[in-house]
């Protein structure tokens, strides 16, 4: 009786513990990594995904930004952060589709290295200029002279910068890319009238258009922007095959416990599909689509090819 006593009270106490270790575990914070500057477009829509995703699971979910070489930096950090099930990362076109080509040494490989959770949504860029600029339509680039004009971006590998670079193959020019260590750095020096114009999403360009210190001169996609209509594509304006497009993906690293990723795939299915993340998206002029974790895949695959294509057009290359 005694002996029997002593064993229900041993397996209460490890039932216990059990339940604390697990309980502390599910009370961790998750890190969700943007590596991009703090109050860039990534890390805007980040932070929008990070709040909803928190609620959702009941758990705090901390932003920390990660900038540096085009978002390979933190993308690498995530890709090496281990099995701890407890980082993620918010992946975009230049890090997962652009910096594969661009660059000729990358510490992470897209498709080996990471599980896509959810396809947050896509945004055209638009070719901005400072507000004193000559140039009132895409065709006055034309007649640039190639020696005077440079143009920013938010670091090498991005689609800005690679948006730039297809433009100088487009018009047979040579502009001369300018890149940032940000976003937020890149647009307050063309604000400034220290660089000629940049591509840039239109969640973070727009707010500089409508106070007149920016000027939107076109759309960098084959349909124009839901954020800016009134803005007509370059296609439009004479510039063909000019369709490039943004995107945000959140990505788990591959070495997360499946049952991990699973969990979090359905959180973020059911956050992206609430009517308020949608709209908050849609105000930074993120357009969504929902994928399954099929086409998730698929779609990474197609856009590395897509982009690299692009890369090799170009010309550009980072060491």
């Amino acid at each position: 009786m005694k002996r029997d006593l002593t064993r229900r009270v041993l397996l209460a106490g490890l039932l216990m513990a059990a339940g604390a270790a697990l309980a502390q575990t599910s009370s961790r914070p998750l890190k969700l990594v943007v590596p991009f500057g703090a109050g860039t477009s990534t890390d805007i829509v980040g932070r929008i995904v990070a709040d909803a995703l928190g609620r959702q699971l009941g758990q705090v979910v901390i932003v920390e930004n990660k900038p540096g070489a085009g978002g390979a930096i933190g993308s690498e950090q995530v890709a090496k952060s281990g099995s701890d099930g407890q980082t993620l990362l918010l992946g975009t076109v230049g890090t997962h589709a652009i910096n594969p080509s661009l660059y000729k040494r990358l510490g992470y490989q897209p498709l080996r290295d990471f599980a896509p959770l959810g396809f947050v949504g896509a945004t055209p860029t638009l070719l901005v200029v400072p507000a004193a600029s000559p140039w009132t339509r895409v065709a006055d680039l034309r007649q640039a002279a190639d020696a005077s004009v440079n143009f920013a971006s938010a670091g090498n590998g991005t689609s800005g910068h690679l948006a730039g670079e297809l433009l100088n193959v487009r018009l047979s020019k040579r502009f001369v890319h300018v890149p940032y260590r940000d976003g937020a750095q890149a647009l307050t020096e063309l604000v400034a009238g220290n660089v000629q114009f940049m591509f840039y999403h239109p969640a973070a360009v727009l707010p500089h258009v409508r106070a007149g210190r920016l000027r939107a001169l076109g759309a960098s996609s084959a349909r124009r922007s839901l954020a800016a209509p009134e803005v007509p594509t370059l296609i439009e304006q004479g510039v063909p095959g000019f369709d490039l497009v943004a995107w945000f993906m959140l990505y788990a690293p591959a070495t997360m416990p499946a049952e991990q990723q699973d969990r979090l795939r359905e959180a973020t299915r059911l956050v992206l599909a609430q009517p308020e993340v949608r709209e908050k998206l849609s105000l930074q002029g993120i357009e969504r689509t929902d994928m399954n974790a099929a086409e998730l895949s698929a779609f990474a695959s197609a856009e590395i090819a897509k982009w690299g294509e692009a890369v090799q057009r170009s010309g550009a290359q980072v060491d």
